[in-house]
Order: C-alpha cells, then structure tokens, then sequence
C-alpha cells in the first residue's frame, strides 16, 4: 500500500503530531510505503490567486476554474501544487490528520485543498450529457483510492451526537467527506476522531494509540462510507434529486445520500 499523509498542525510536539508520526512506524513497520505531506513545515502557501498559474492565468481577469484549467492541462500550474497532484497519482490511499477548529480543517488545509484541487484534475472532467452529469461523486480522476479523515477534537463525544450541542460529527464531516473527498471519486473510509483532545495526557493516550495502531493495520480491510454513486441511477439528472423511494426508512439530510 502507498499511503500520503496529509497533515496540518502547527506543532510537531502536539496530538496530532503524535497521531502522525505513529501512523509512519506503524504503516511502515507492516511494509506499506508511507509519504508525509506536513504542510506547516513546507510553510504551504494557503491561498490561490493568479500566481498558481503562471503563463496561464488570465491576462486581464482572473478566471480560477478556467485559468486553474488551463494551467493544470497547459503545465504551468505552480511546482508545489505538481508536486501535491503526483502525490496524490502516487498513493492509493491518502490520510488526513488535523484539528477540527472552528467546526472544519485548519485554513492552510483548505488553503491545499483550493490550490491542489484544481479544475481539470480534481473536478471539471468526464462528459456531461442527457445521462452523465460528469465524473464526480464516484467517479473521476482519484477514483480507485482511498481517504479517510483523522482528527482530534476538543470537545467531549456527547457533544457530537444527535443531541449534542455541536451536532452529530458524522453532520459536520459531511462537507469534506461527500463534498471534497467523494467529489473527485475517493473511496472515504470512515473517520478516526479522538475527542476531548484539550485534556489529553499520556495515560489517556495509551489506548487511543492502541486504537490508532489497529485502524491503521486495517486500513486495506476497512468499509467505506456507502455513498451513492451520480450516474449509477440513484439521481435524476440533471436535477441531482435522489430517485423517491431509495432511502433507508427514517433517512433524512445528510443520510439520504448513503445507501
């Protein structure tokens, strides 16, 4: 297995580096090829704008989908964001790890996520026509590969449930899950969340490691989240709308769009 770990936290000494360098003895100790992206270090530049696309940005306006377009199939994206995008051609499997602040990812991993994301090689491909609304949504340029999400949270789990004040996690993860992950056609594993992460110390760490340590082992056997596939017959196109009579009984929102 070649797994990319994409990971954001501005100190290496911290949970999230822990949980990290973990997964690299772990991954590497069963034989897998490991590649770390660690975006602080790189001092990952967290916004887009014309630069990116060098002789391809617009001369007069910028345009981000058809100038991003442009540069990814005219080659003059910038070299970092190439070199994030043959990361990802790299791997098959592909590890977030990061603090959910502020109810999302760090800035700088969207900051990745905008600029490495671009139109032409993330979105923006396949046919659209009467049938096939293009490659996205289990289909499209990272197809075949998997991703899964771990993040430490600072609140308590009930505060991430049904009734939790912050509402369920699996709600608020929806975004990146089916929206950035699922969009580009990766298969998304469901989440290693390590909540209460403010109060964390070392004897409340052993079994979350221990617990990391198995996830990571399992990675190859572990079930993604069923998303439903667009152009599988689920939807109706073009209007997107699940087909009546597909849901789970008592599905609702989010969960619709998981068989």
């Amino acid at each position: 297995m070649k797994v990319l770990i994409v990971y954001a936290h501005p100190e290496p000494r911290s949970l999230n580096g822990a949980l990290k360098d973990l997964a690299v003895t772990t991954l590497e100790g069963a034989g897998h090829e490991v590649r770390v992206s660690d975006l602080y270090a790189m001092r990952w530049k967290s916004h887009l704008d014309a630069e990116d696309f060098g002789a391809s940005a617009g001369p007069d306006r910028l345009s981000v989908v058809k100038d991003s377009g442009r540069a990814f199939t005219e080659g003059t994206q910038s070299a970092d964001i190439a070199a994030e995008q043959a990361k990802l051609m790299w791997a098959d499997t592909i590890v977030f790890q990061f603090p959910l602040w502020w109810y999302t990812m760090p800035a700088i991993l969207k900051g990745w996520v905008d600029r490495v994301f671009s139109y032409r090689f993330a979105y923006g491909v396949g046919v659209h026509d009467e049938t096939h609304y293009g490659d996205r949504f289990g289909e499209g340029t990272l197809a075949g590969k998997r991703a899964m999400l771990s993040l430490t949270i600072g609140g308590m789990e009930p505060h991430y449930s049904d009734r939790g004040i912050n509402g369920p996690i699996d709600d608020l993860l929806f975004p990146i899950h089916h929206g950035i992950l699922y969009y580009p056609g990766l298969t998304v594993l469901p989440p290693f969340t390590v909540f209460g992460s403010e109060w964390m110390d070392d004897d409340a760490f052993g079994p979350i490691r221990a617990q990391w340590v198995e996830r990571l082992l399992k990675l190859e056997a572990t079930d993604p989240i069923p998303f439903r596939r667009q152009n599988f017959g689920d939807y109706e196109i073009p209007s997107l709308r699940l087909r009546p009579g597909l849901e789970r009984p008592g599905a609702k929102g989010f969960e619709l769009h998981a068989e």
